[in-house]
């Protein structure tokens, strides 16, 4: 857990304050790589870009920020990496989508170097999709209250059958939740929660569960949240939440 002395140095140290005044400091020789990667960041800060807009080329990069082609062009890499950069050969640089898919992979990769802490992995994150559903339960509820959704009740009929017959329906299950947090108008909380059901669904291979069973059960209770949701019966949908994640809250022994 941070001290309150750390959470101040992190917050210092990352907020668009700090950030925009390393734009136009000289970049010392010490850990030049992570001060040219600050400094790019500054720099699009600086500008008010946004995703897809472009980056000045490398060479007024490496005049502006007083540093060498080689510092800049590694910077870019590792900034590639997290999704603020992309990089096109003979297009130039530009800003990245900013996803949370490096997150996703650090997680995965967590999990696969510690493999004994697989199931404790897995409750974690089962939480943290449950925390998000059921914080925006009233949110959903009050947006589809009234509505008519065939898309949403089409993956549901398709889950259902899936799950009668014993098989997987990740891509019905992945759309289904993102067809929800569509409503919300949050693009946090949509990217939030595809990142969560991406680690989710890397860690359950791993985990005996009476698959027959536990897919039907699941697959029932999107169509009840679906449902509830249409009717505008908030304690109903959250109940619903609560029925869809039970066949994992039993085995993972989630409050």
């Amino acid at each position: 857990m941070l001290s309150d002395k750390s959470a101040q140095v992190l917050l210092q140290k990352f907020s668009p304050t700090t950030m925009s005044g390393r734009a136009n400091e000289p970049i010392a020789a010490i850990n030049r790589s992570s001060a040219t990667m600050d400094a790019v960041k500054a720099y699009i800060l600086n500008h008010d870009l946004k995703p897809g807009d472009p980056l000045p080329t490398e060479a007024a990069l490496c005049e502006t920020l007083h540093v060498s082609r080689s510092s800049v062009r590694e910077a870019l890499r590792k900034l590639e990496a997290l999704d603020i950069v992309r990089v096109h050969q003979g297009r130039g640089s530009f800003v990245g989508d900013m996803s949370l898919e490096p997150m996703v992979e650090t997680l995965v990769l967590r999990y696969a170097l510690d493999k004994a802490s697989g199931a404790e992995s897995l409750r974690q994150v089962v939480s943290m999709r449950r925390y998000i559903d059921l914080g925006v339960a009233n949110s959903i509820v009050a947006a589809l209250k009234g509505t008519d959704n065939p898309g949403l009740h089409e993956l549901v009929a398709r889950m259902v059958k899936k799950a009668s017959a014993g098989k997987t329906y990740m891509e019905e299950d992945i759309a289904f939740h993102s067809g929800l947090m569509s409503y919300l108008n949050n693009e946090l909380v949509s990217q939030l929660n595809a990142a969560m059901w991406l680690v989710h669904q890397a860690f359950i291979p791993e985990l005996d569960v009476s698959r027959k069973a536990s897919l039907l059960e699941t697959a029932q209770a999107h169509q009840k949240m679906l449902e509830t949701a249409e009717a505008g019966d908030a304690p109903a949908y959250r109940q619903a939440v609560r029925e869809h994640y039970a066949p994992l809250a039993n085995i993972l022994e989630l409050d």
